[in-house]
């Protein structure tokens, strides 16, 4: 059963959702007082005035969903279909895309950010971590763009953004420069990529990467597609720079392909480096070999979230934008069955980046944010197998979507 906090009996909110079940089923009623949870009220206890009641009639509600990376900037689904036509390497990719951002001169918003965050906020999502190119290219150009959508968007969506050197940083010289003033500007993070494939000197590249982290107080995600002894040795590296940095709880590693290339016994040794210093590993549970083994690190401890990584881009044409999708291909790749296995899915898009990237609410709780979810469903185990979509979503207080009744074609009361 929740612990549930009972407020004064006569402490008014301005939103009530009543008759909510709770994840662990319980039930309560759920209070909201500006952009906050104000209290859980057992049912049956007395309830003060509020300013709108809407009753879910035993509905799951569980917190907003987290997308812990994503690339807005990259986006396409406002264009029209572009074939896949880069293949080979990240750099053919990279090639690629860069071509492609020369020909086109689309707003982003237009070209498919905007698109993107409705369908994201539409499937629950109301927290997320986008990367935004900083290259030769694009030099500020998206960041300014993505700065402005997260000042649109900052009464439905939380956003974190991060400045990636797409193209390296060693060899694309006015990309240290820009990352610099790419954090005074405001991105929240500085990333990294790939320091051995993309700038062939691993050293060299997080020495950058951990100074500009230092000098403006900022946490750190890189991107590492590297397999084999050299990702190891990169997410050892890294790890090893965190905890002297005094970075923990800073600092993530995105992909980590590497990690499927490890035996157990040096997963081990890797999982208590990063528990150590408080790295968190970021996946999109890839199909292929790729994958790293998430169940394996979340049982060594390792903190692990979910991110839906490319939609709809020149990197990968595929448009899976919900969490609750994603848990599913997750359930899916590693055939997991049992209701505690499937409940399980829930951490790495709820509390495991509340607490590792200070994102979303994590849970339904007094003071919380209140960015909440309701599903037509018996519990979180079928919301995933049935990749459902949320028949309400609250967003910092807010009702932002509400499909109650579209079933028969009853307006929402």
């Amino acid at each position: 059963m929740t612990s549930i906090a009972e407020p004064p009996a006569d402490a008014p909110c301005d939103l009530r959702l009543s008759d909510a079940a709770l994840a662990d089923g319980s039930r309560a009623t759920v209070d909201i007082l500006g952009d906050r949870v104000a209290a859980l009220r057992d049912p049956g206890a007395p309830l003060p005035p509020a300013g709108r009641t809407i009753d879910l009639g035993g509905a799951l509600v569980l917190p907003g969903l987290t997308d812990g990376h994503v690339h807005l900037d990259k986006c396409l689904l406002g264009l029209p279909w572009r074939p896949h036509a880069a293949a080979g390497s990240v750099r053919a990719i990279i090639d690629d895309e860069k071509a492609f951002r020369r020909a086109t001169r689309i707003p982003l918003a237009e070209q498919g950010a905007e698109a993107l965050l409705e369908r994201m906020l539409r499937g629950g999502t109301t927290s997320l971590r986008t990367h935004v190119d900083v290259d030769d290219v694009t030099r500020l150009d998206h960041l300014a763009q993505i700065l402005d959508l997260r000042a649109r968007w900052s009464d439905r969506l939380q956003i974190q953004i991060v400045a990636f050197p797409q193209s390296g940083i060693l060899g694309c010289p006015p990309v240290a420069d820009d990352l610099d003033a790419a954090l005074r500007m405001g991105a929240d993070l500085v990333g990294g990529l790939d320091p051995v494939g993309i700038d062939g000197d691993r050293d060299g590249h997080l020495d950058v990467v951990f100074a500009l982290a230092e000098r403006h107080g900022r946490g750190i995600d890189i991107h590492l597609h590297e397999g084999g002894t050299a990702g190891l040795a990169t997410i050892a590296a890294i790890a090893a720079r965190t905890g002297a940095a005094g970075l923990g709880g800073q600092v993530t590693i995105s992909h980590a392909f590497a990690l499927a290339d490890a035996d157990d016994l040096e997963l081990g040794r890797i999982a208590e480096a990063l528990n150590r210093a408080g790295v968190a590993i970021l996946s999109s549970v890839p199909g292929g070999t790729r994958c790293p083994p998430i169940l394996r690190l979340r049982d060594l401890g390792v903190p692990v979230c979910f991110g839906t990584d490319n939609v709809r881009d020149c990197w990968n044409p595929a448009t899976v934008t919900s969490m609750v999708a994603r848990a599913q291909l997750a359930a899916y790749r590693f055939d997991l069955r049992t209701d505690a296995d499937l409940a399980a899915l829930l951490a790495p898009i709820t509390a495991v980046p509340a607490r590792m990237l200070g994102l979303g609410p994590g849970a339904v709780a007094p003071g919380a944010r209140a960015d909440l979810i309701a599903f037509a469903a018996g519990g979180v185990p079928q919301v995933i197998v049935e990749r459902q979509e949320p028949v309400l979503v609250v967003a910092r207080g807010a009702v932002a979507v509400d499909r109650r009744g579209a079933a028969d074609g009853n307006p929402p009361p």
